[in-house]
């Protein structure tokens, strides 16, 4: 018998360490799976799912920039990838229907309060950026009862229009950058890809401060340009989200084999080969 077969599709992909990390995870867990990177034409991911799953496979990761297309050709979802307008793990089902979910939040959460330690309950968020990753987060933050939560974004009327789809959940609020003038956080979380072009977010003197603990939702071998950023500034902390791949990865294993895989020593090898 031909081990199970998964893959990540997005556009590029040759960077993704998806493989190695679900690699990791089967050898761990005792699993026979094999996990393969694929890419996928800009107009041809719904072919690329149905080929994928003509030919036996049984779990999808989706990456950039399908996860709103993926959403699409889902015929059922989880209530956190309804939420989120955006999958990231899709699971063929035996009616032949493809169910959808997105463990980016819950990925997220796990990194930083479980790996990281850090007391979300009762405190000032501050959520940068108001595209799909910001999307993706947000009801699994909300549901850690911060006092607060602000997306602060460039373009305004997105930030506002964020709020306003998730105020349900909590105290949530936009706003543009310099309406953060005289703010402080105590969790600040940047969800813009601005660090991989080496840009930083504009925000005014002081929102970041000796009291603020900082979280790049990018991540690589050096430290990004918000981490550096953060340090300058004088954040309590500052971190990359490595942590938040390998806990989304580990959510999307559990959803496909019923297991959960120790994600410690996964980030610890990644973190060693740099």
């Amino acid at each position: 018998m031909p081990s199970d077969r998964y893959a990540v599709m997005g556009n590029p992909i040759a960077h993704s360490k998806s493989p190695l990390i679900h690699r990791l995870f089967a050898e761990q867990t005792g699993q026979d799976m094999v996990y393969e990177a694929i890419l996928v034409p800009t107009d041809g991911f719904a072919r690329a799912v149905r080929d994928f799953r003509a030919g036996g496979g049984k779990g999808l990761n989706v990456t950039v920039p399908f996860k709103q297309e993926a959403w699409r050709l889902a015929t059922r979802r989880s209530g956190r990838a309804e939420r989120a307008g955006a999958v990231n793990t899709l699971l063929p089902e035996d009616d032949g229907g493809l169910y959808g979910d997105n463990t980016d939040g819950v990925g997220l959460v796990r990194d930083l309060t479980v790996n990281q330690g850090m007391e979300l309950e009762g405190r000032r968020i501050l959520l940068i950026g108001a595209g799909g990753a910001a999307r993706g987060v947000l009801e699994p933050l909300l549901t850690q009862s911060p006092a607060q939560l602000v997306i602060a974004n460039r373009t305004v009327p997105r930030a506002l229009e964020l709020a306003q789809a998730f105020h349900d959940l909590g105290p949530v609020h936009g706003c543009g950058f310099p309406d953060l003038a005289g703010r402080r956080f105590d969790v600040v979380i940047n969800a813009t890809a601005a660090g991989l072009e080496g840009r930083v977010p504009d925000l005014p003197a002081g929102v970041i401060s000796g009291d603020s603990s900082c979280y790049d939702m990018m991540y690589g071998s050096e430290p990004t340009a918000f981490v550096r950023y953060a340090r300058a500034q004088g954040a309590r902390r500052a971190l990359d989200g490595l942590g938040m791949l390998v806990e989304q990865a580990a959510e999307s294993f559990f959803i496909w084999r019923g297991v959960r895989p120790d994600t410690a020593p996964v980030m610890e090898r990644l973190r060693n080969q740099g």
